[in-house]
C-alpha cells in the first residue's frame, strides 16, 4: 500500500462578489472551495499522488457536499472530524489586480474551535509518510496552534517528513501572540520550509533587508535567498530544504515570477515566468507547495522539481478560483 501525504488545515468557502457592473449582470456572486492545505491536496491528487486531508467540518448537508467534491477530486477524507456548527468563509472581490480586498469570516468555525486531544493522531498518521501544514492554522488562536504542535510532534515521532508553508496573514494574528512567539516552535520539527524572505522575517524573526527593493536587480534577491535559507537551516537543524518564491508586479501590468530551492549548501533558481494578465492570484503559492512536495516525494532532481513547482504555481495564476485543474501533462515547465 502506498503511503499517503496528509494535508492538515482549515477548509474554507470563498465568496467572490462582482467587481464590475458587467460581472454583476452575468454572475453577481461566485463560490469557490479553498483553504491552503485543501488547495495543496487537490493539486497532489490531480498529479496522481495518494493524499488525504484532515480538517474539521460541521455535521450537516453542506459538509457532505464538500466531502463529495474532495472525494471526486481523488482525496481521501476519512481523517475529517465532524464537530462544531459552521464552515469558515472568506470574501475576496473578483479582479486579478485587486489587493487587500479580503475579509475573513472564520471566528467560531468548526476548525477554529479545535483543541488538543480532539484528533486521534495514531489513527490519522498510520498510513502517512508526509505531513503538510501552513502558518495560517496557528494564526487562528492558541488552541489551534497547540494542535499544530501536537501534530508535528506526533509526525516527527513516526519519522514522517514534515513541510510547512510560511504564508503570513497579518489579518489573522489577532489573539495577542506575536507570530515569532509561536512559529519557531513548530518549524523546529519541519524538514521542508517554503515561503519568502518577508514571511521568514515576520514569522521566524529571520531578518530581511528592508532596502532590498532599492537594489533593483535579481541577483540581490538570489543572494538574500541564500542568506535567509542558511539562517533557517542554522536555526532549525532538522530542516534540509528551503524554498522561496518571488512575484513582482512590474510596469505595464507585467508579472514576473520565479523561485529558489536551497539544499545541500546550494541555491537553485527556477526559470523565469512572465505574464501580461493574471486571472486569479489566489492559490498560486499552494500550487507551488504541492509541486515542491511532488518533486521531493518522488525524488526528482532539484532543478527539475523546482521548475515543475514554479510552472505549476505560474499556471495557477491563469485559473479562476483557489484550486488548480492542471494535471501532470498540462504543467508547462518552459519559461515564458
Amino acid at each position: 500500500m502506498r503511503k499517503k501525504i496528509l494535508c492538515f488545515g482549515e477548509l474554507l468557502l470563498r465568496i467572490s462578489p462582482a467587481h464590475t457592473a458587467e460581472q454583476a449582470v452575468k454572475q453577481p456572486m461566485m463560490l469557490y472551495m479553498g483553504g491552503a492545505e485543501a488547495n495543496v491536496a487537490t493539486a497532489l491528487a490531480a498529479w496522481d499522488m495518494p493524499v488525504k486531508y484532515c480538517t474539521v467540518l460541521p455535521d450537516n448537508f453542506m459538509s457532505r457536499h464538500v466531502i463529495n467534491y474532495l472525494e471526486y477530486k481523488g482525496i481521501f477524507t476519512s481523517s475529517i472530524l465532524f464537530a462544531g456548527d459552521r464552515i469558515g468563509l472568506y470574501y475576496l472581490e473578483r479582479g486579478a489586480d485587486l489587493k487587500g480586498n479580503v475579509v475573513y469570516d472564520r471566528a467560531g468555525s468548526s476548525f477554529s474551535l479545535l483543541k488538543p486531544g480532539m484528533l486521534d493522531w495514531d489513527r490519522i498518521l498510520q498510513d502517512v509518510d508526509w505531513f503538510n501544514f501552513s502558518a495560517i492554522s496557528p494564526a487562528l488562536n492558541q488552541n489551534v496552534a497547540d494542535v499544530c504542535l501536537e501534530a508535528v510532534k506526533a509526525a516527527s515521532e513516526r519519522n514522517i517528513k514534515i513541510s510547512i508553508d510560511l504564508n503570513y496573514r497579518p489579518r489573522l494574528w489577532k489573539y495577542g501572540k506575536d507570530p515569532v512567539a509561536i512559529m519557531p516552535g513548530l518549524v523546529e520539527y519541519c524538514d521542508v520550509v517554503m515561503g519568502n524572505l518577508w514571511s521568514a522575517d515576520s514569522l521566524l524573526g529571520i531578518p530581511v533587508d528592508e532596502r532590498i527593493h532599492e537594489k533593483g536587480n535579481k541577483q540581490a534577491y538570489l543572494d538574500h535567498a541564500v542568506k535567509t535559507s542558511e539562517n533557517i537551516i542554522k536555526c532549525f537543524p532538522k530542516c534540509s530544504v528551503v524554498a522561496n518564491t518571488f512575484r513582482f508586479d512590474q510596469e505595464a501590468d507585467n508579472i514576473l515570477y520565479y523561485t529558489t530551492l536551497y539544499r545541500n549548501n546550494k541555491l537553485i533558481p527556477s526559470k523565469e515566468f512572465t505574464a501580461k494578465q493574471v486571472v486569479d492570484r489566489s492559490g498560486s503559492g499552494d500550487c507551488f507547495m504541492a509541486g515542491l512536495i511532488y518533486g521531493l516525494h518522488n525524488g526528482h532532481p532539484d532543478e527539475q522539481l523546482i521548475n515543475y513547482a514554479t510552472a505549476a504555481a505560474f499556471g495557477k495564476l491563469q485559473e479562476a478560483g483557489d484550486t488548480t485543474g492542471q494535471d501532470i501533462i498540462t504543467v508547462d515547465t518552459k519559461a515564458r
